[in-house]
């Protein structure tokens, strides 16, 4: 074997030293990334995340980990949507379906499907939006998927908070809190989503309301148990998963089904328990008047591991109570709706006067929505309960 020439050897260090150059400007290069990366957290995997960690809102040791793989429970972006004819092949009445109308488009994303995929990214009217449910906090909540000017697609990161979905966005790799719509680390950290109004009702409740609505369909590239509750029972479960929080004693079950808003800087919840036996609540949060309409006919997406034969849980809408400065009081009428005190106009549970005097009027909707207490109280630890004052 020859040995190199002189010459060969003085190419080879030559080559060397062009390596080693390289690989100093190269680090000097990526000097932000190392800075970046005391920013991680040291608690979490994020190796596969570009997300600027050095801008959060966070306290990472409250994050852990419910899936280990980012995208291991799919979103849906663009569904297939079908018919109320063909939903209704495989739907029932008591079905659990989050809904929602935009300038008179109206649509159903039915929990049996969210259940396995927790977020869908839809246009509706031409409103891009993102209907979100977290299974292990029973929070329904639709959200308006522009932010800065810029559309944004979500996905689902894996990870929680308070037991609550994180979300993330694939533009900036931005995690979002799914209760509250917060931006917790990343571009847009400290960001508040919009909502958009929705609601969880019934699927007969739904296509008697919108003749003309279109369902989410099963059709969604994936295959899953579509319509099976993965968590059994899990509305009866003394302690919730994945939740290392203390949870707040003043419901008797962490796991009670609420109506919860905020308006203004006051949050209040309404415990179901309370709305299946009244009905019909006329309250105020801070100073403002609402009423909570209760109806049944719903079951519970997380009681029995088939979702339409578990126990109807029921839903429950909040409006404001003024209508042309005029403040209105209900009560339970003898058809299933609400009778005003002021006019006697019959109203329906979606804060639509039906029959009377103000028949066509409608209330001004208010963002609530149902969670588990254990998670509400969570995030809003200062939270009014209605009726605790009562029992006192």
């Amino acid at each position: 074997m020859q040995r190199p020439k002189r010459a060969d050897r003085a190419s080879m260090v030559a080559v060397i030293i062009v390596v080693l150059l390289s690989a100093l400007a190269l680090q000097g290069a990526r000097a932000p990334v190392s800075g970046q990366d005391s920013c991680r957290p040291r608690n979490l995997n994020t190796a596969n995340w570009s997300t600027d960690f050095c801008n959060s809102q966070v306290d990472y040791s409250e994050i852990l980990v419910g899936n280990p793989t980012k995208n291991g429970i799919p979103s849906v972006s663009n569904p297939n949507m079908e018919s109320l004819e063909a939903a209704s092949a495989w739907l029932h009445d008591r079905s659990p379906v989050i809904a929602l109308e935009i300038e008179g488009e109206a649509r159903a994303y039915p929990l049996a499907i969210l259940m396995w995929h927790e977020i869908a990214n839809d246009e509706v009217a031409g409103q891009p939006v993102a209907v979100t449910f977290c299974p292990l906090c029973n929070s329904s909540v639709t959200f308006d998927r522009r932010v800065n000017g810029k559309v944004l697609d979500f996905g689902v990161s894996g990870l929680l908070r308070n037991s609550d979905l994180i979300m993330y966005d694939r533009e900036s790799e931005t995690w979002w809190q799914q209760l509250t719509g917060e931006g917790l680390a990343g571009e847009y950290a400290g960001t508040l989503l919009d909502i958009v109004p929705s609601q969880v009702i019934g699927f007969g409740s739904f296509a008697e309301r919108y003749p003309n609505g279109q369902v989410m369909s099963r059709a969604t590239g994936h295959n899953r148990q579509y319509g099976i509750n993965p968590y059994r029972n899990y509305d009866s479960n003394p302690r919730p998963f994945l939740f290392n929080g203390v949870v707040d004693a003043r419901l008797d079950s962490a796991v009670d089904h609420v109506l919860a808003a905020i308006i203004g800087e006051d949050a209040k919840a309404y415990p179901f328990e309370i709305l299946r036996e009244d009905r019909v609540i006329n309250d105020s949060i801070g100073e403002t008047p609402i009423v909570v309409f209760y109806q049944s006919g719903v079951a519970s997406a997380l009681g029995d591991s088939v979702i339409d034969t578990a126990r109807d849980i029921g839903t429950a809408g909040m409006y404001e109570s003024t209508l042309d400065d005029v403040a209105l009081h209900f009560s339970p009428s003898h058809d299933g709706g609400f009778r005003d005190e002021e006019t006697g106009s019959i109203w329906n549970a979606f804060g639509e006067a039906v029959a009377g005097k103000l028949a066509g009027s409608q209330l001004n909707w208010v963002h609530a929505f149902p969670h588990f207490w254990f998670a509400w109280a969570a995030f809003h630890p200062e939270t009014e309960v209605y009726g605790l004052e009562l029992a006192r």
